[in-house]
């Protein structure tokens, strides 16, 4: 099952049929058992027979925190540790891949994230810049996995590697975290065969493209939520990304107009496009 959120209102996709749903967001998704709530509710929904749904499309999130879990596969570590080099903190990406804990960063406020086919931005002051490509969990109040997104984790590299405790900076801004174009919801644990790609086109040309399974990443989903959830409450639930292993080639840095198009197995394709905060 698909769930999105659009201008028109909150509609399910179950196979081929579409549903409108008349709940609020938050109602809908924060649940312990969403995949049977939503089964469950197709029987008095209003079954939609047209195709404008899908204009519009927003991000599926609204009292949500969005969440990022970092150097959760061995290419990301490596990356963190290449670009860190001069600041002296390569160590910390070593050993933060091998501890008992995980990286775990606040990435967005609600007003901050952004959808499918909107823009993302890229800093100003940053010189190196790439988006990362993350299997996005939404987690519920009580701290269990009930569907997962698309994320978009964009990271100003620059910043981070000129010093680590400017993290912040590296990932937090407006506009620097996308998710969706739709919460997928299923009735067991995604499997780690899972596929995750990107391609960046400049000018219609493809720039960068990879993709990698799921089974590569060292922590397990559950090991990063059950981390997150340590001291932490979320209320309406939470979305957190699970970190990338498609890094770019250290020459490359994203442009305005640029497009980036994220896709998982089973979720679909996430596409944006670069552009500077106005």
């Amino acid at each position: 099952m698909k769930l999105f959120k659009t201008e028109q209102g909150i509609f399910l996709q179950d196979n081929t049929a579409v549903y409108k749903l008349v709940q609020q967001w938050d109602e809908v998704v924060n649940r312990d058992d969403l995949f049977n709530y939503l089964t469950g509710i197709t029987s008095t929904a209003e079954k939609v027979t047209h195709n404008k749904w899908q204009e519009n499309l927003l991000p599926p999130i609204a009292n949500q925190e969005v969440w990022a879990a970092g150097v959760t596969y061995l290419q990301s570590r490596d990356a963190r540790v290449e670009e860190s080099q001069t600041s002296g903190g390569s160590d910390l990406y070593k050993r933060v891949y091998d501890a008992d804990r995980p990286e775990l960063f606040f990435k967005s406020t609600p007003q901050r994230v952004v959808g499918h086919l909107q823009d993302v931005s890229i800093r100003k002051d940053s010189t190196w810049n790439v988006p990362e490509p993350e299997l996005t969990l939404f987690i519920n109040s009580k701290g269990k996995i009930q569907g997962y997104t698309i994320g978009n984790d964009m990271s100003s590299r620059s910043i981070e590697g000129e010093n680590a405790l400017y993290l912040p900076q590296a990932k937090t801004y407006d506009k620097s975290a996308a998710i969706g174009p739709c919460l997928y919801i299923i009735p067991a644990p995604i499997s780690k065969e899972t596929i995750i790609s990107i391609v960046i086109k400049r000018n219609g040309v493809s720039a960068y493209a990879d993709k990698t399974p799921l089974s590569r990443m060292k922590r397990s989903l559950e090991e990063l939520a059950g981390f997150l959830f340590r001291e932490l409450t979320f209320p309406d639930g939470v979305y957190l990304m699970t970190g990338t292993c498609l890094v770019p080639p250290n020459d490359f840095t994203l442009q305005p107009f640029d497009v980036v198009e994220i896709s998982i197995d089973g979720i679909g394709t996430l596409i944006n496009t670069i552009a500077y905060n106005s």
